[in-house]
């Protein structure tokens, strides 16, 4: 199978698969197998009603990469339309497949197709895991309808919906308990807090603008609301107690909330600003200016980890997308790279 390298330097590591380059200097060779451990994949979402789902896979030193390694290892399979999210758990991986209504469940080293749900789904958009069960929120925005439903991680046989008022998008796991962000493209002010222990849920009220995203960050829950004017982040317990973290006086608008490595990652626009979780203060200037996309196109993927910035550019999805790597520390660039579809949304570690 034929490999081209990212980075000039190659480590000592071999793969299953074909690696595309997005260097000048890129060199073909043949490789043996391993699996797809220790390293980032990439969601694209794809156009919709284009059945243009994909996934690349981008080693963890960021010197190789694989192009839709779903069809790849599934005899060329079409994955669907539209990739919402990716959530991990186990050994396995959920693509969440928000417009084909279904959850294509693969083994997360191999990516071969373990299995697929799609018993009472509705337009899924999140995910998460908690005590044995997998909860995704549903959002039918034709139908204004939205839920969480509920499945055996055991067997992926469905359990129970649990009906929702709002938006239901993002889904996180924190303590042991389950909280949806009822609000989608900047557009909402709740979380729902579902307890596990019975699945009964409390709407939880942020208190200033409209929700940007919430994260999950060491058992703790964090989201950030905006105005026109400030924005401000919020810390929820794992038993739905809020507290405010800090208001962003003077920065406006902001999203894309992140935390790696005890530090706050957030965007304004096409600045992407950071600060200290422990003693977080109003950043004075920008960590980084990032390509602009205009309105709904802007940081249209956006995620930190392992100390790098992940940041896409998807072009307005009329082509494929770039996946530009910054320096957390620094704010410089460290690399980019085509990631082979169209909308890439999220970046999600497979150590």
């Amino acid at each position: 199978m034929k490999i081209t390298k990212l980075l000039t330097v190659l480590f000592a590591v071999v793969l299953l698969f074909n690696m595309s380059s997005c260097t000048s200097d890129s060199a073909e060779f043949e490789v043996s197998p391993i699996t797809y451990q220790n390293g980032y994949f990439i969601s694209n979402e794809g156009n919709f009603n284009s059945q243009g789902a994909k996934v690349t896979f981008v080693t963890r030193d960021l010197s190789l990469k694989q192009d839709d390694v779903y069809g790849y290892n599934n005899s060329k399979e079409i994955l669907g339309d539209v990739l919402q999210t990716i959530g991990l758990d186990g050994n396995k991986a959920y693509l969440v497949i928000n417009n084909s209504n279904k959850i294509v469940v693969v083994d997360r080293y191999t990516f071969k197709k373990l299995a697929v749900i799609s018993d009472q789904l509705d337009n899924p958009r999140g995910i998460t895991f908690a005590n044995g069960f997998i909860y995704v929120a549903n959002t039918n925005f034709i139908a204004h309808t939205q839920s969480v439903t509920k499945y055996k991680a055991s067997d992926y046989s469905f359990v129970s919906k649990i009906n929702m008022t709002e938006v239901s998008d993002k889904t996180v796991e924190a303590g042991g308990n389950v909280f949806v962000q009822n609000a989608s493209s900047g557009f909402g002010n709740k979380i729902t807090y579902i307890n596990t222990s019975n699945d009964a849920k409390t709407e939880i009220t942020i208190p200033n603008g409209q929700i940007g995203n919430t994260v999950s960050y060491k058992s703790n829950v964090y989201t950030i609301s905006s105005t026109v004017a400030d924005s401000y982040i919020y810390k929820i317990s794992s038993t739905g107690a809020i507290t405010p973290v800090v208001t962003l006086t003077g920065i406006p608008n902001a999203t894309n909330l992140q935390i790696d490595n005890d530090k706050i990652y957030f965007s304004s626009a096409n600045k992407v600003y950071t600060t200290s979780l422990a003693t977080p203060t109003v950043p004075t200037a920008p960590l980084l200016t990032a390509a602009d996309g205009g309105p709904y196109f802007t940081l249209y993927g956006f995620n930190v980890i392992d100390g790098r910035i992940f940041a896409s550019d998807v072009k307005q999805f009329t082509a494929e997308s770039e996946m530009v790597i910054y320096s957390a520390t620094t704010g410089n660039k460290m690399s980019s790279l085509k990631t082979g579809g169209l909308g890439a949304n999220g970046t999600f570690l497979n150590p």
